[in-house]
């Protein structure tokens, strides 16, 4: 077992010594979801991303092998399911293919939904991995991507229902608002992480996590809990779609605010000193050309002990 990682709990990855070839460490993760977006395409390359984003919180810029999970569905007429299963299967390769990657089987199965996802393997050395325990006070917290994805998506959905429509509709601005928002939603779902992974190690990052399903505050608190030091997280900052944290409002069920909404393919969330976090954030805008955000700072755990919290004077960035 690597050295400070204990028992595992709370990594983004399954993290093992080979037993065979000392020095190597093989490095695991798994992930599958329901369709987000209209385009089947798109869906695949979400899902990509989203299969190797916990690779990519861990350090590891580089996936060995990347196996296909695959549902086509049995609701849908015989000749529409394959026309969406052959694009989920497109969109999902072309992406893994862009990661450097190939995929090198996997598993299909029948299902009401069409589901797409896969699991992730590299094999690497210790100086691969950037273990997600050394967050120091001191430190600033950067975020890759925006917030809201979850309702964006949701939004969307609503604007076909009558009834949620004429619920929500107040807080929606316009229909173009969630239009937009939606749009945004899906080219930030839809965009690898490999860049800041590759940038984590340049700028000696400390502790990383990507921020998925159980929302940004839920995954700061779980970063905190394998911390070595006795350190604190503080929100200061969340960088959200337009029009999502007003609508978050009119759906507080959600918990965009409070830090708790689900997110599909977020961003990195990364405790790095200082010192670098404004020329890690230049360089990744270079290279993504889509903005990040330092979002937090680390503190020394107070009496109470280790807490991980949104800022009672959060400031909210309409992306």
């Amino acid at each position: 077992m690597l050295e400070g990682i204990g028992s595992g709990i709370g990594m983004d990855c399954s993290v093992v010594e080979s037993k065979r070839h000392k020095g190597m460490f093989q490095v695991s993760t798994t992930d599958f979801f329901y369709p987000l977006v209209e385009d089947p395409e798109q869906q695949g390359r979400i899902a990509a991303c989203n299969v190797l984003s916990d690779l990519y919180a861990m350090g590891v810029t580089e996936a060995d092998s990347v196996l296909m999970l695959l549902a086509k569905s049995t609701t849908m007429p015989d000749a529409q399911a394959d026309i969406v299963t052959q694009r989920m299967i497109k969109g999902f390769d072309e992406q893994v293919r862009k990661a450097g990657s190939t995929v090198n089987g996997g598993q299909s199965v029948r299902n009401p939904w069409p589901i797409i996802g896969g699991v992730a393997q590299s094999i690497c050395s210790r100086e691969e991995i950037l273990m997600p325990t050394g967050a120091q006070a001191g430190d600033v917290l950067v975020l890759t991507k925006p917030l809201g994805t979850q309702l964006a998506v949701n939004a969307k959905q609503w604007m076909w229902d009558a009834e949620k429509f004429a619920k929500y509709s107040p807080a929606f601005t316009s229909e173009r608002v969630v239009r937009r928002a939606f749009h945004l939603a899906g080219k930030s779902m839809e965009r690898l992480n490999r860049n800041g992974a590759l940038l984590m190690h340049k700028y000696q990052a400390h502790a990383a996590t990507d921020v998925t399903g159980f929302g940004i505050l839920g995954h700061l608190d779980a970063l905190l809990k394998t911390q070595e030091r006795e350190v604190s997280f503080t929100l200061d900052v969340l960088p959200i779609l337009a029009g999502m944290a007003r609508l978050s409002v009119a759906a507080p069920g959600f918990r965009l605010l409070e830090g708790f909404s689900a997110e599909t393919s977020g961003g990195l969330l990364l405790s790095i000193p200082p010192e670098r976090a404004q020329a890690f954030i230049e360089e990744l805008v270079q290279m993504d050309g889509e903005p990040a955000w330092i979002v937090g700072r680390v503190t020394e755990a107070g009496s109470e002990g280790r807490k991980a919290s949104i800022s009672e004077n959060v400031k909210i960035i309409e992306v």
